[in-house]
């Protein structure tokens, strides 16, 4: 800005740093909500693993499909409760960050607010005493015109000595008082150019750091997602290994009552047997003599 006193350019910098430390800030909270989320998700899936049934009287070959199932949900859900811990800490890191550019940012804004109070100050005074010098001139002009020859312009004659002198004093503090604000404000000029160098690569940083932790955040996704296939991979090499000829055997071995089936019932004609049978002959029958 044209105006020495004016700090719009300089505020502007400083809620661009703002904001930008608030975003930050707002990525931060994201990766603790998901991190919850996650963590949640996770407890649920082990939960789910371990007290609900899921074929638990299947047999052999699909049981055990069923074993590494139930196995591969459980590590499925310990992988987001990790996943919940690593969220975590890489906010913490963003936390740090931010912390770590506050504190750095915080030297120069004091030097800053320092320098602005000192350049002002010397400003104000500066212009006071310039506010002086314009209020002797009329008197001065009047006094050029003065007649040296009446008493009574005598009189104004001293008081015209006096206010010259007093005209020469405040133009001499006017000249040194600009001679000190030139001084202020060449060092100011100077310490808003480190300044501003300084935010600059603090904004680098703050951009870099953003996009590599947001680059970071998908990567660790995109790991998770891999693992996870890896885990439900294993389901399906399981399945692969599943056989329902096998099943069938087991189930049959396992449950099987003997080896030979009954015998074929065979008819039995008693009625035939019975008539053509041998007929039973009757008693002689005594003779009884009187």
């Amino acid at each position: 800005s044209s105006d020495l006193t004016s700090t719009v350019g300089y505020d502007s910098i400083i809620q661009h740093l703002n904001d930008g430390r608030k975003n930050c800030k707002e990525f931060e909270d994201f990766l603790k909500e998901r991190a919850i989320i996650e963590e949640k998700y996770g407890k649920e899936l082990i939960n789910l693993s371990k007290k609900k049934p899921c074929g638990q009287t299947e047999l052999n070959t699909l049981k055990r499909s069923l074993d590494v199932f139930k196995q591969q949900i459980d590590n499925v859900g310990q992988g987001h409760i990790q996943l919940a811990q690593t969220l975590r800490e890489e906010a913490k890191k963003m936390e740090d960050f931010r912390e770590k550019q506050k504190l750095h940012r915080k030297k120069i804004e004091l030097i800053m607010e320092a320098i602005h109070k000192n350049r002002n100050l010397q400003y104000k005074k500066t212009m006071e005493v310039k506010q002086t010098c314009c209020c002797f001139l009329p008197y001065g002009a009047q006094g050029s015109l003065l007649p040296f020859f009446s008493l009574f312009f005598w009189q104004l004659f001293l008081k015209l000595a006096q206010t010259k002198s007093a005209l020469e004093d405040s133009d001499r503090s006017y000249q040194q008082s600009v001679t000190t604000l030139e001084k202020i404000r060449e060092e100011w000029q100077k310490e808003h150019i480190k300044a501003c160098e300084f935010f600059e690569t603090q904004e680098c940083e703050r951009i870099n750091y953003f996009r590599n932790a947001l680059w970071l955040h998908v990567n660790q996704l995109s790991q998770d997602c891999v693992q996870n296939d890896e885990k439900y991979e294993e389901i399906r090499k399981s399945l692969e290994m599943c056989s329902i000829e096998k099943d069938i055997d087991f189930f049959v071995n396992l449950r099987k009552t003997g080896s030979l089936a009954p015998a074929p019932v065979v008819y039995e004609n008693y009625y035939n047997t019975q008539r053509n049978a041998t007929p039973v002959r009757s008693p002689v029958p005594v003779a009884i003599s009187r």
